[in-house]
């Protein structure tokens, strides 16, 4: 058993050997699977539509390498070798995107922990745009020039929907990303998954089959396409027509989360939103909890203040119209006119008192005129005419308060003549109509079966119309 080896040294084998066949290699293919960590190291995936080779370009590689002018010669400074004039021209690391046609010089070797072999990269050329990336952009001018990208006729994306329909593969990382964030968001809603290929030849017509399907049920109000990451071939199911005139005729609104979020489609650019993966596509279309509560909060706060505002308001109004009623009512005039007449009352006692006393003082300086002016001879005639004047000044004075008495007694009279309840003590009754409380005065404000409310004396009685006729009549 002594040719069995451990993983390790079977790798081992397996390293030396592979970088002993090939120390330096030149390699054509098309970029996919472009990264750029933070290290600023660059990974990529090399393809000629069959098969894939992995390639690291460290950043101690990304120098620039043009080819140095020698004569009529051009010299790659990094091999020696004499290029033609019509060579490809040296990229660094920033200028490397997905798609593009590239020649790879480097060295192979195996990277031992995952037991890969890949191409470690001393010098990337462009050679030109790879054919996916041509058609890609064919077709975008095409469905450009056809309107298909418009802003005018996208739709406007329904916020926190309650029937969502996804077209994606059921058994993917996609779906499980999406179920979970709208898990978690949102006020509940159902979802439907609409199971299709999401790479491959039958890919297209199977999304734009699901994508009719829905729309023509006329059930979800928002429509999903997701699928996870990978390479330009992988998605390219989302770079074809038949998917775009799919969502292009599609009635209902259709979001799109395709890959990772530098990953752009065509159907990207048809739909009616783009979210970067699908976990954004489900953020974009349910609102975090956290955010639903916090408005519902705003809104209570807001109506409890304007509730409380109305209710000052109506407070406010119903002040004023107690204070209106109170001055109009009946009861308050009567007020107002016995006030009036106690006024008058008291300037009519004033009036009096002031007229004789002032008799009474003249009297009394005409009598002391008169005595210096006859002297004590006529002072006992001028006494007698003005004892029998006194006399007549007191009778006047006794007659005056008996007229202002009768007066008063005319006034008070007047005054008992407009109480709207004084005729009732004389049999008299006040007629309402119920309900609106308005005085009854003529018959053809009433109809027959109203009911009537009839105040008297002693009290109220209710009464129902039984016939109405005017005096006329």
């Amino acid at each position: 058993m002594s040719n069995i080896l451990t993983v390790s040294e079977l790798t081992q084998s397996v390293k030396a050997l592979l970088e002993a066949e090939f120390p330096f290699v030149w390699v054509r293919g098309q970029v996919s699977n472009l990264a750029r960590p933070a290290s600023g190291h660059v990974y990529f995936t090399l393809t000629d539509g069959e098969a894939a080779l992995s390639v690291v370009w460290f950043k101690s590689s990304q120098r620039s390498a043009e080819p140095v002018q020698q004569g009529a010669d051009r010299v790659n400074p990094l091999t020696g070798e004499i290029e033609e004039a019509e060579g490809g021209t040296a990229l660094t690391g920033s200028g490397l995107e997905d798609g593009m046609e590239v020649l790879c010089a480097g060295r192979l070797n195996v990277y031992e922990p995952r037991g890969q072999y890949q191409l470690v990269a001393e010098l990337v050329q462009a050679q030109g745009v790879g054919d996916l990336a041509l058609a890609f952009e064919a077709l975008k001018r095409k469905l450009a020039a056809k309107g298909y990208f418009d802003e005018d006729r996208k739709l406007e994306l329904e916020r926190d929907p309650r029937r969502v329909a996804v077209i994606t593969s059921k058994s993917g990382a996609a779906i499980l990303d999406f179920l979970r964030i709208a898990s978690t968001r949102g006020t509940g809603a159902e979802i439907r998954i609409y199971p299709t290929l999401v790479q491959g030849d039958r890919a297209p017509a199977q999304i734009a089959a699901a994508l009719d399907l829905v729309d023509g049920e006329g059930w979800a109000e928002v429509a999903v396409l997701i699928r996870g990451g990978g390479s330009l071939e992988d998605l390219w199911a989302y770079n074809t027509e038949e998917v775009a005139d799919a969502i292009f005729r599609a009635r209902l609104p259709v979001i799109t989360g395709v890959g990772h979020e530098p990953d752009v489609t065509i159907a990207d650019f048809v739909a009616d939103r783009r979210a970067a993966t699908p976990s954004h596509a489900a953020q974009e279309l349910w609102p975090r909890r956290e955010t639903l509560a916090q408005k519902v909060d705003s809104l209570d706060l807001g109506l409890n203040r304007a509730y409380a505002g109305w209710l000052s308001a109506k407070a406010k109004d119903f002040e004023h119209l107690r204070k209106a009623l109170v001055w109009l009512s009946p009861r308050r005039r009567v007020e107002r006119m016995e006030d009036r007449l106690s006024a008058l009352m008291s300037r009519l006692d004033g009036a009096g008192l002031d007229r004789y006393f002032g008799c009474a003082e003249r009297a009394v300086r005409l009598a002391e005129r008169l005595g210096r002016a006859f002297g004590p001879h006529r002072l006992d005639g001028l006494g007698a005419a003005v004892d029998g004047l006194a006399h007549r000044l007191d009778k006047a004075g006794q007659r005056l308060p008996e007229g202002l008495g009768q007066r008063l007694a005319v006034l008070e009279t007047a005054l008992r003549g407009l109480d709207p309840e004084g005729p009732l003590t004389r049999g008299y009754a006040l007629v309402r109509v119920t309900g609106t409380g308005e005085f009854l005065r003529d018959p053809r404000r009433v109809t027959e079966g109203a009911a009537l409310d009839i105040t008297v004396r002693d009290g109220k009685v209710g009464a129902v119309v039984t016939s109405a006729r005017h005096k006329d009549e």
